[in-house]
């Protein structure tokens, strides 16, 4: 790899994102956080560039994070981003301030002056801003490139050093030439080329496995999902037959589903696949058990357990392989974020297993890039370009109780939900689904009055799933999901449509 970008995480929430929109230059980018690399370590690297992240301190809290300023002086282009644009004026010895009265949060119109971080950038435009401090005076050799009606240093730079810094957030879609700025400065600053493709990821990672597992028995969860599918298509290129995918049944699949992924690995693909019909054993130890995380914790240790018993069936088994990718991790609390949720291929995890160690092929890798690389392994659009479906299934789509009586509800509302999407959206959601809720309402079917579930249908639109909206399905559409659910399916009384968006809610309702 010739050329990356290092994104240093000083406790941002969007540390991911900005990788992302790097990497959709074809250039490389790695998170690391500000305390698990040296000095020593990022000069040794050779890095094209680096992006301070943003975050939520003070950079006079003597707890905040900070680094040696020496880092300045590397000789490598440096993007400071709020308060990484802070600390960066910090090291160097500007003053930093309170904003007290004057936080901006939000869309703000900025005013930029000419220069190369802003080539092609209009005088005036909307940045997204999220900041309590503020860069009182730049440090010298720097100078004030930006500022807004509230913020005196909107941006600033010293291009004798290749050092830059910015306010608000250009990785946000909200800023309006934040892809811009970003582009000048990893081509224009730090003199990248681009060449980073999905097709090097592969090349590199089967390169690796097939050294790494030589020799190694793997076994890999496989729920048919595009991740673990596009994960078992890559491990099989890197190691072939010693990789035995195990698709466990839960049942807590969509409707038909099962059937459906025998049929492809199996039958299609001629991997090796062992189906474990486990629908009874999971639903008796759900029973009574109504909180999300529980659930989570719970499906994630019988999914191990599960492995594990395969395991010993098929003789010694060295690796587990599993299908996580980039949101997972964020979400279930690594790098220092805090935990939204457990996912059930993370957090969810047993602490004793009987595997040598755990693959995660994927887990650099956010959902739009894990897409283009199952198409470059070769596997069908009608597979890549599924639903994403979580891991713990249907069981954080029902709200309260998981029992046989409502997964079959759901299934059937479910597939009626999406059989309608897909015939009369105009623009197809990025993920829909239905969900099962916890609550009973009066209804009249047949001049009888009825006491039945509310289905609540969800859809959103989003290029990462870190952020989503809602999707804007067209009215008719969602009245013939309603007419069908409450007709088709006797015990479902009322049907609700989500329009909240992520944040402040997630995608999936547990």
């Amino acid at each position: 790899m010739n050329e990356k970008i290092l994104v240093l995480d000083f406790g941002g929430q969007y540390d991911q994102l900005i990788a992302r929109r790097v990497r959709e230059h074809h250039v490389y980018a790695e998170i690391k956080d500000y305390t698990g690399i040296s000095l020593d370590e990022i000069r040794g690297e050779n890095y094209s560039g680096i992006i301070f992240t943003g975050g939520p301190n003070s950079v006079y809290d003597e707890t905040s994070p900070h680094y040696d300023p020496a880092i300045l002086d590397l000789g490598i282009p440096i993007l400071g981003i709020c308060y990484g644009a802070q600390l960066m004026a910090y090291m160097a010895g500007g003053t930093i301030c309170s904003a007290e009265d004057s936080s901006e949060y939000g869309k703000t119109r900025v005013s930029v002056r000419p220069g190369q971080l802003f080539a092609g950038v209009p005088d005036e435009s909307i940045c997204w801003m999220s900041h309590t401090d503020y860069i009182q005076s730049a440090p010298d050799g720097f100078t004030i490139i930006a500022e807004t009606s509230k913020c005196p240093c909107a941006a600033m730079q010293d291009p004798r050093r290749n050092l830059y810094g910015v306010q608000f957030h250009p990785e946000v879609a909200h800023t309006e030439y934040g892809t811009t700025m970003l582009h000048n400065f990893i081509f224009g600053v730090c003199g990248c080329k681009g060449e980073w493709k999905m097709d090097d990821f592969i090349e590199r990672s089967v390169s690796r496995y097939r050294s790494e597992l030589k020799g190694k028995k793997v076994l890999l969860g496989l729920s048919g999902g595009v991740d673990s599918s596009v994960a078992a298509a890559l491990l099989y290129k890197a190691i072939g037959d010693d990789l035995t995918c195990v698709f466990v049944d839960h049942g807590l699949l969509r409707k038909d589903e099962g059937d459906f992924v025998e049929k492809t690995f199996k039958g299609r693909f001629g991997m090796n696949m062992i189906r474990v019909n486990a629908e009874a054993h999971f639903l008796e130890k759900l029973a009574g058990v109504t909180e999300p995380e529980q659930k989570r914790k719970i499906i994630g240790e019988e999914f191990i357990r599960t492995f594990e018993a395969e395991a010993k069936k098929l003789g010694k088994i060295h690796v587990l392989a599993q299908g996580t990718i980039y949101p997972d991790v964020v979400e279930s609390g690594k790098g220092g974020s805090a935990t939204i949720k457990s996912h059930h291929n993370v957090g969810g995890l047993p602490e004793r297993m009987d595997f040598e160690r755990i693959v995660e092929p994927l887990a650099d890798l956010f959902k739009d890039e894990v897409r283009e690389a199952g198409v470059k392994l070769g596997l069908p659009d009608e597979l890549v370009y599924r639903q994403p479906f979580p891991g713990p299934g249907l069981a954080v789509r029902i709200i309260g109780e998981i029992t046989k009586e409502k997964l079959d509800l759901l299934r059937d509302a479910d597939a009626i939900f999406r059989e309608e999407t897909d015939r009369g959206a105009v623009r197809m959601p990025n993920q829909y689904f239905a969900v099962l809720t916890d609550m009973r309402s009066v209804g009249v079917k047949g001049d009888a009055r009825t006491y039945g579930y509310t289905c609540a249908l969800r859809a959103v639109d989003t290029d990462d799933f870190m952020t989503a909206q809602w999707s804007r399905i067209p009215y008719e559409v969602l009245e013939r999901a309603s007419s069908r659910i409450t007709n088709e399916i006797g015990q479902i009384t009322r049907v609700v449509y989500d329009i909240t968006s992520k944040p402040p809610a997630t995608v999936e309702w547990e």
